[in-house]
């Protein structure tokens, strides 16, 4: 055996003193690895001597790329080209449109733990239209109030949270949840900043459907990423002019849409404006209000019938030599017993930092969600899921952090709520979907959310912790209870990090090896 690393990100810094301080040479390229790798399966030669020889002829190594890319259709040797990108000061609805791809690695400043200031996006829609004044006045409104929701908030959170408060090692964490709720005020405008990291051709999808996108910040961050990686990887990026499948396909099934609607269900009309309407309460466990609200935002619209047949079939399917028809027969006519059995020996050993076997991919769960900008930065970082969503919608109202409807700050919270729905159904009649940007983080969308069951287990151990943030958790944990009800023996173990000893106590009748490490709350 022969383990070479072949090669690793450096930063481009370092990359650029190197050759400022030697001779001039063409590899300092990603393409050589690609050209390399996708000799290997025709090429008898050892993959270190066939990055060798891609890297003395850079010039044939970016021929070979376009050939076996764009001739014979080999996207997948574009993978081995990584690119690494810091995105500066861009708005959050934009850094939204970047995380819709799901093979790519984001870390993304926190609203959350870090103190916001002044900074926003000016939309080149608002510019061009006359509205900078009234888009402007609004988002600066608004962060005003986020300055004064944290100067009330932070002094409130404390005295609830007094013996907490008592440990000075506990002060960031108390400050967070502050800042967490404070930041529901603040606009989709708001400047944020990420690190980026991508292969070649998932970078080029980028490309592709950046370029047919209506926001003209979208289209010039896409500009500026073809224009960095083309520099230094041209071979590989190649396919960047939107299709007519990128351009035009929602476009067309928008207008088809509208002729399905009848006039009964049709949406309410964009550029009304309704008064701001509440939609949290005070953090109450067993207030039947607030369940019901919660309820009413998490909605289970598709589940098989026989999900945990399905489940236990998959298992007898991968130890068996059985075809997976049969298992499905065996799996229904089993007795209870027997079914709860199987399941418990696949559950029986995970501990709280592991997720049940692969077979529990195939059952799959829908949910028809209503969530605030906020939640759904959150749940949009669940990537291997579906994930597909509506525009922010006024008329579904707002989530309102309880904290602030504690602290008594509701009202001055909904004024500003107000003014920007009116600013927002001004902005719409001239800017269309642009007009998104004044939005806060406490307007709300609907999304629609497609799980298999094992991915369920990973968003509930995640979001239903007690560290999690309060409005995601509440989430997470009615959609494993809804799950729970239609596959009670797929998910037997549901449940944030923090519960699940107490969760596997239940079912094993003792506590798992391992337990979570202590966490505050």
């Amino acid at each position: 055996m022969r383990v070479v690393l072949a090669g690793y990100n450096v930063d481009s810094t370092v990359l650029d003193e190197l050759k400022r301080n030697s001779p001039a040479r063409e590899d300092v390229t990603p393409e050589t690895l690609s050209a390399a790798y996708a000799r290997i399966s025709r090429d008898p030669r050892p993959v270190d001597e066939l990055r060798a020889s891609a890297r003395a002829e850079v010039e044939r190594t970016r021929r070979s790329n376009q050939s076996i890319i764009f001739k014979m259709g080999h996207h997948s040797v574009a993978e081995h080209a990584v690119f690494n990108f810091d995105v500066i000061g861009v708005s959050r609805l934009a850094i939204e449109e970047i995380e819709r791809f799901r093979l790519m690695s984001f870390t993304e400043k926190s609203q959350r733990y870090i103190m916001l200031g002044q900074d926003f996006v000016i939309p080149e829609e608002v510019r061009r239209a006359g509205l900078e004044r009234i888009f402007v006045g609004t988002v600066k409104a608004q962060n005003a109030l986020y300055h004064r929701l944290y100067a009330r908030l932070k002094p409130f959170v404390f005295a609830k949270h007094a013996e907490a408060a008592a440990e000075p090692k506990n002060h960031a964490v108390l400050e967070g949840w502050a800042k967490e709720d404070a930041r529901y005020i603040v606009s989709l405008a708001t400047e944020g900043q990420l690190g980026l990291t991508a292969n070649a051709r998932s970078l080029e999808l980028l490309l592709r459907r950046f370029a047919a996108k209506g926001l003209a910040e979208v289209r010039a961050l896409n500009a500026r990423l073809y224009e960095l990686a083309k520099a230094v990887a041209p071979s590989i990026i190649l396919f960047t002019d939107p299709s007519p499948f990128d351009a035009e396909t929602y476009a067309d099934l928008a207008s088809a849409a509208a002729g399905w609607t009848s006039r009964a269900g049709r949406a309410p009309k964009r550029g009304s404006v309704p008064r701001a309407v509440a939609l949290a309460e005070a953090p109450v466990d067993g207030d039947t209000r607030l369940r019901r609200r919660v309820q009413r935002s998490v909605v289970l619209a598709e589940a098989p019938a026989d999900g945990d047949t399905r489940v236990i079939a998959a298992l007898l399917h991968s130890v068996t030599r059985l075809s997976y028809k049969e298992c499905l027969a065996r799996a229904g006519k089993a007795k209870p017993a027997a079914r709860e059995d199987i399941v418990r020996r696949a559950l029986g050993r995970m501990e709280f930092y592991d997720f049940p076997p692969r077979e529990f991919e195939h059952a799959d769960l829908a949910y028809d969600l209503v969530l605030s900008a906020s939640c759904f930065a959150q749940l949009k970082r669940h990537r291997m899921a579906t994930l597909t969503w509506q525009r922010y919608d006024p008329a579904l109202g707002v989530t309102v952090p309880p904290s602030i409807i504690e602290a008594g700050a509701e009202k001055e919270f909904l004024a500003v709520i107000d003014r920007t729905n009116e600013t927002h159904a001004r902005l719409e009649g001239h800017i269309g979907p642009a007009a998104d940007y004044v939005l806060t983080n406490a307007h709300r969308r609907r999304a629609l959310l497609k799980v298999n069951v094992r991915e369920l287990y990973h968003i509930s151990r995640l979001r239903q912790d007690a560290t999690a943030q309060w409005e995601i958790r509440r989430i997470a944990a009615e959609m494993s209870r809804l799950a729970g009800k239609v596959m009670p023996l797929s998910c037997l173990l549901l449940g944030g990090k923090d519960a699940y000893p107490g969760v596997y106590a239940s079912v094993f009748g003792r506590p798992p090896k391992m337990a979570p490490p202590g966490i505050f709350r």
